[in-house]
């Protein structure tokens, strides 16, 4: 069986709601009940701090800090962990004497150089509410959602893609510049076109991988009672590269971006590109589109995702990731309730289960460790 990450001890500092707050772990299902407002996804957000990234509500790092007036204090997270080496205490937060925009990781009281490295240690995987939009929203919700489980199991690709929409930054505004009687320097355009060609070919190929590998897993039935998902990518570099090189592609998109800068100069932005691709997920056993699904199959989707993710994530790193479910309960009938409680026990990994009702939690008595919260504090329940 995979090794489980488990964490056995977790402590807030001023952070969000929380002036003072330390919990005590021992269970493979950790639920905590309260009441809306209470701090339940503080929690989770907390947790999802201790591992590489900008946590479930990729905050600002200033946002995250008690605010006393109008004053936001520095804040701390720290958790102790058992994992496949041996126990570990890592904290994250914002130094006394320090910027508030500057978040610093400690790995047993020694500083973190960088956050690849506690991507060895410990990795995360989460729902949302939030989530629940996602088959209704833009497709850049969808793009960022799919970038992230991208990045779980690629660290580099956060590089990729943050390298790609700078350069895209610094061509609009050049652009723009030309657009309103400014200086337009070709090289300059020329040198960042060839970054995005670059970048965002190694990025698109990277999202392309992901896909091939979820779909596989997915295909599998790891998601048990859930229906699998169908992953799909609706992006004109994907789509070339399923017949040309990488280079080729690059060539491309590179002569593309040239040949377009009058039309991307009028537009404003650039209209061609990585940056516009989509991810369409469909209801494989339906052969239905996620969007004409129900808001309960559409939760379902999702569920099946984030845990046929977990599996991969399992495989390549080693150990099970953390589960955060934020109100998971919410758009999931009696059945599927159950199923996804079966799912959990039956999993190597952690999880972290929230939501406003207790009841709804009934047949995990036994199997779950639960705490209720509330204007007392976090209590076990």
């Amino acid at each position: 069986m995979t090794p489980s990450l488990r964490l056995t001890r977790l402590q807030l500092q001023d952070f969000r709601s929380h002036a003072r707050t330390a919990m005590r772990f021992s269970a493979g299902i950790v639920v905590i009940a309260g009441e809306n407002g209470s701090g339940k996804t503080n929690l989770l957000e907390a947790i999802s701090l201790l591992g590489p990234g900008r946590g479930l509500r990729g905050a600002k790092i200033a946002d995250l800090g008690r605010h006393v007036g109008e004053e936001s204090l520095p804040w701390a997270v720290s958790g102790r962990f058992e994992g496949p080496e041996g126990a570990f205490d890592l904290g994250t937060g914002t130094a006394h004497d320090g910027s508030p925009e500057k978040r610093v990781f400690r790995l047993d009281g020694e500083p973190v150089k960088t956050q690849a490295e506690l991507g060895r240690l410990v990795a995360a995987v989460w729902l949302t509410p939030q989530m629940d939009r996602l088959f209704q929203e833009a497709a850049s919700g969808r793009r960022r959602f799919l970038d992230r489980l991208v990045w779980a199991l690629d660290p580099n690709h956060a590089r990729e893609v943050s390298a790609y929409e700078n350069a895209m930054t610094q061509r609009n505004r050049l652009l723009a510049d030309g657009r309103d009687g400014g200086r337009l320097e070709p090289r300059w355009l020329d040198g960042l076109e060839d970054a995005m060609a670059r970048h965002g070919v190694a990025l698109t190929a990277a999202r392309r991988s992901l896909i091939a590998r979820l779909n596989g897993t997915l295909a599998e039935g790891v998601a048990g009672a859930f229906p699998a998902a169908l992953c799909a990518l609706e992006c004109e570099t994907a789509a070339a590269l399923e017949s040309r090189s990488a280079l080729e592609v690059e060539d491309g998109l590179r002569e593309t971006l040239a040949a377009r800068r009058g039309r991307d100069a009028a537009a404003g932005m650039t209209l061609a590109g990585p940056h516009r691709c989509d991810l369409r997920l469909s209801h494989l056993p339906k052969g239905v589109p996620a969007e004409l699904c129900s808001t309960g199959e559409q939760k379902a989707l999702l569920i099946s995702t984030v845990l046929a993710h977990s599996a991969l994530i399992a495989a390549a790193r080693g150990f099970a990731p953390l589960l955060l479910l934020d109100e998971i309960a919410a758009h999931l009938d009696a059945t599927r309730r159950e199923a996804l409680f079966a799912a959990l026990a039956a999993l190597p990994a952690q999880s972290f289960l929230t939501g406003t009702e207790p009841g709804v939690f009934a047949s995990l008595e036994g199997v779950a460790e639960r705490f209720a919260i509330g204007a007392e504090g976090v209590v076990p329940d």
